[in-house]
């Protein structure tokens, strides 16, 4: 095994142990109707917070560089934060893991990753919107700062902008939108 495939495998197996420590602890730290505390510097060192996208729809996506369905999921991402960054959602990239930031912006040119990553700190377990138990984890903020799905593994823009369509829809409606432990798809 080559020194690169054995420190791929070492992450993953902390990721895993990671992941297996904050199973049990299952309680949202913030519920639907409770706005979220959220902020994180993304690698230039600006700092995000969800209070700046008020208005907006924010995809907040958990992932790491190690995770073969983080990577095929960026093409997605990166497609709908294009089309929607100038109106009405963003996505957030939050790596989880412990890598250095030459390492992480070479990854995330090499990829072309156009939306904002920002950088977690890899020894806390439990994030504002609950534990992230895999990867990827993306959570949806609506655009009152409301905690209203998340989803454990890939999406796609197609999956992002039918959920955004269907809690709009049912915003017109008066239907109750639709609140936590809702997937997205």
């Amino acid at each position: 095994m080559r020194f690169y495939e054995a420190e791929t495998e070492m992450k993953r197996l902390v990721i895993i142990l990671w992941m297996l420590s904050v199973a049990p602890v299952m309680t949202m730290t913030a519920m639907a109707d409770e706005k979220i505390a959220f902020s994180l510097p993304d690698t230039n060192g600006k700092v995000h917070t969800l209070s700046q996208y008020a208005g907006k729809w924010v995809i907040i996506n958990y992932w790491a560089t190690f995770c073969p369905p983080c990577i095929q999921e960026i093409p997605q991402l990166k497609a709908f934060h294009e089309k929607h960054k100038d109106h009405d959602a963003v996505v957030l990239g939050v790596d989880v893991e412990d890598i250095s930031l030459p390492w992480l912006k070479d990854f995330m040119d090499s990829v072309s990753m156009s939306y904002p990553v920002l950088r977690s700190d890899p020894s806390q377990h439990v994030t504002p919107f609950g534990p992230v138990i895999g990867l990827p984890s993306t959570f949806i903020i609506s655009p009152a700062g409301e905690l209203v799905a998340h989803q454990v593994g890939p999406v796609t823009a197609t999956d992002l902008e039918a959920f955004i369509k269907r809690q709009t829809d049912a915003g017109k409606s008066n239907a109750p939108a639709t609140k936590l432990n809702t997937t997205i798809h």
